[in-house]
């Protein structure tokens, strides 16, 4: 499994125009919106999912790295978005620092095998510092979504 299986260009968005317009909710509230369009359900729905995990314990992995996710019973299937912020945002991280990539998942409540599957596997794409640093440098949601193509093709052999 990829995750470009899970993501779509249309599902991705890259803020460089500054961290005035967005703080952790608002970022999450972003990538609800993103999600909700993939898995065909209520944003609100989505944000409110995303929003209790993350009062649980932050989803800042560390190294600028968020992965919010969530499950929810009337999503079919895995659906993933990515947001990028070059500037960073504060996120409560475990290692304190500011989050500049997020990629969150929702997907069925019944499907928690393949969910955790899925969080290791954003994990170990996002371990490589030089994939955070081109991601970081994509201007476009295009630009980002090619980067993830080109890192997942590179590890994948």
């Amino acid at each position: 499994m990829k995750l470009t299986d899970l993501l779509t260009v249309d599902r991705v968005a890259v803020r460089t125009n500054g961290r005035a317009d967005l703080d952790k909710t608002g970022v999450i509230k972003l990538l609800a919106s993103l999600l909700a369009h993939g898995a065909h359900v209520d944003d609100s729905v989505v944000a409110k999912v995303l929003l209790e995990r993350e009062a649980l314990q932050s989803t800042g992995i560390g190294e600028g790295v968020a992965i919010p996710h969530g499950a929810l019973a009337e999503v079919s299937e895995q659906v993933a978005a990515l947001v990028t912020v070059p500037q960073g945002i504060s996120f409560d991280a475990i290692d304190g620092e500011e989050v500049t990539i997020l990629i969150a998942v929702i997907g069925p409540k019944r499907a928690s095998g393949e969910h955790l599957k899925t969080l290791a596997r954003i994990s170990r794409v996002l371990r490589n510092q030089e994939f955070r640093k081109r991601l970081l440098e994509a201007t476009s949601p295009q630009e980002a979504y090619d980067a993830l193509v080109a890192e997942e093709e590179a590890t994948s052999r």
